[in-house]
């Protein structure tokens, strides 16, 4: 035998190098696809063996405040799936004619479906039980025990269709919250999914005869609104009455709160929509013409239908921010509320060389006391409230009341106030301020301050759940009373309830009066915006007066009718027949005797 060359030795080594190298590398491999990677590929092989088909969680139940009555609620309607494979094959055309003519679907298309190589396809969502028997009847009757599922899933259902869809929200079509509570509570109010699970080959067929596994949903979480449904539901008839009665092109939103508690008793933006049907347009102009609009007009007009404006949409509220003002200046004692002659009220005020009218300049107020300067409305009285406090100081309530930020009510689309920077506040800034103008805030903003100055001074969260139930135990937690800061003092709060009261009385509010309880108030007018032409007017509401209960703010957006756009003419009498049909179902024993109205 000839003996091996040293280049032959050479090339042996090389060889014997690089398959030890190679060895190396795959030993490496193993190791890592065995410690680091062994998870992931276990779960991909069991998901590609493992057919699951979902089993959705029975939506939470939402309620009124009372829980009485059901504002939104889940009931269980059915899933239709195949499973191509297992479908044998003298049988597809007969199943893809059945299950296009129950559930009204093009037989093409379920055909297509029926003659796929996959492991499952959906023919049908949110089947209710008539159809899913009809189809259970025919697979009976026609002896087809494979290849068919139906499934439980969950529908959800809003009672009373319209009553608060702004406030409430909806869901879509795989029960996910996507406005409003709905969207808010979602993790609350979802549950959590179960699962029915298959093992199968590489073809989509059973492996073995152990039949399904069964994975049970759990159930959501059910929750109490702080909404009340009779105050709910007295505030729309009356909100939309108004809207149309005084043609508000814009529409208009009405809060009402309890100030001791910062619950939304009520919230209601007019026009509403139907719960049941969120993707139907709720105006019959725009509806007539829905087919010609592109994608983008639709979502711009759907998103505004549902929009809340209550706490998305800013305004200048007018007059009814004077107790603000008037809160302030009797706190830092600039003032009182009877000072017999104090003001005088000539027309106007001058402020830095601009002439700011008052709103009666054609026939001027002369003299007034704070209350008098309240119960007529009267701009140049608080425009000089407004110098007296100063930049400084204003500013300082104005982040008391919580008006230069959020109230962080647990909603979604909560709009902030847009004040002039304090650095940036002159002279008459702080004189438009002082009575109302030229800035902007949100009708929950302003609710949720004058329920400070009502309540003895406490700024407090707006509250809109009042409570959470558990699905499994029954349990209820309630969700506590968030109290911010101090306002105002007590003695402050009942000097200024004292006034507002005046207001309604024998001042602008007097369309607010209710017969038997003692209510207070202010109302508001205000331009939408510079030189625009249209304008919002308000009224807030305050009952009863020796212990308050409810504030009420009406907004109306541009109204247009007969009747004008005058606060104290168009929405002062909106909030009297809110508060003359709420007082006695919520403060029955609040009634005032004839005696003690004549005291």
């Amino acid at each position: 035998m000839e003996e091996i060359s040293l280049s032959n030795k050479k090339k042996l080594i090389k060889i014997m190098l690089i398959a030890f190298f190679l060895l190396i590398v795959l030993i490496c491999r193993i190791g890592y696809i065995q410690f680091f990677d062994g998870n992931r590929l276990q779960q991909e092989s069991y998901e590609q063996l493992v057919k699951s088909r979902a089993v959705s969680a029975k939506r939470g139940t939402i309620y009124d405040s009372t829980g009485k009555y059901i504002l939104a609620e889940s009931a269980t309607v059915y899933a239709i799936t195949i499973n191509p494979t297992n479908i044998p094959k003298e049988n597809k055309e007969k199943v893809a004619q059945e299950l296009s003519s129950i559930f009204d679907k093009n037989y093409e298309e379920v055909l297509k479906k029926v003659n796929k190589r996959s492991s499952i396809e959906t023919i049908a969502k949110k089947v209710e039980e008539e159809k899913a028997d009809e189809l259970r009847e025919w697979m009976i009757d026609n002896n087809v025990e494979s290849g068919i599922n139906i499934d439980e899933d969950t529908k959800r259902y809003y009672p009373y269709s319209n009553l608060a869809s702004q406030f409430i929200g909806f869901c879509g079509s795989d029960n996910q919250g996507l406005d409003g509570i709905e969207a808010k509570y979602n993790e609350i109010l979802a549950g959590k999914n179960g699962a029915i699970e298959q093992a199968t080959d590489a073809t989509g067929e059973k492996i073995g005869s152990d039949g399904e596994n069964y994975k049970a949903p759990v159930d959501g979480n059910n929750i109490k609104l702080s909404i009340d449904m009779t105050i709910q539901s007295i505030v729309e008839k009356y909100l939309e009455e108004a809207c149309i009665d005084n043609v508000c092109t814009d529409g208009g939103n009405i809060v009402a709160m309890n100030p001791n508690t910062g619950d939304v008793l009520a919230m209601a933006t007019y026009p509403s929509y139907n719960l049941n049907e969120p993707y139907t347009i709720n105006n019959a102009e725009l509806l007539a013409n829905w087919d010609n609009l592109d994608q983008s007009e639709k979502t711009k007009d759907l998103q505004a239908m549902w929009r809340n404006k209550a706490i998305s949409d800013t305004y200048e509220p007018g007059s009814v921010f004077k107790l603000i003002t008037a809160s302030a200046s009797l706190e830092e004692k600039i003032t009182d509320t009877d000072n017999e002659g104090e003001f005088c009220c000539t027309g106007g005020i001058t402020i830095a060389g601009a002439r700011i009218k008052c709103w009666r300049y054609y026939r001027p107020h002369g003299s007034e006391s704070l209350r008098q300067a309240l119960m007529n409305s009267c701009n140049p009285v608080f425009i000089g409230l407004g110098q007296k406090l100063g930049v400084e100081t204003y500013y300082s309530y104005l982040e008391k009341f919580g008006l230069l930020s959020k109230t962080e009510i647990n909603l979604p689309g909560e709009a902030n106030s847009i004040f002039v920077k304090k650095d940036k506040c002159g002279p008459v800034e702080l004189a438009t301020i002082s009575f109302g103008q030229r800035f902007e805030i949100t009708p929950i903003q302003l609710v949720t301050a004058i329920s400070s100055i009502v309540n003895g001074g406490k700024l407090l969260t707006p509250r809109v759940v009042k409570s959470v139930i558990n699905s499994q135990t029954g349990e209820e937690t309630e969700i506590p009373v968030e109290e911010k800061n101090v306002t105002i003092s007590e003695e402050t709060s009942k000097k200024v309830l004292s006034m507002m009261e005046s207001v309604v009385a024998e001042g602008t509010g007097k369309n607010a009066k209710v017969e038997g309880f003692r209510v207070g108030g202010k109302t508001g007018t205000s331009e939408d915006g510079v030189n625009t032409g249209k304008y919002v007017t308000s009224f807030c509401g305050v009952a009863p007066i020796d212990n308050p209960q409810i504030v009420v703010l009406v907004t109306l957006y541009n109204p247009t009718g007969e009747g004008g756009h005058q606060g104290g003419g168009v929405a002062a009498p909106v909030g009297g027949k809110v508060l003359g049909e709420v007082l006695p179902y919520l403060c029955p024993d609040n009634k005032i005797t004839t005696n003690e109205k004549s005291e």
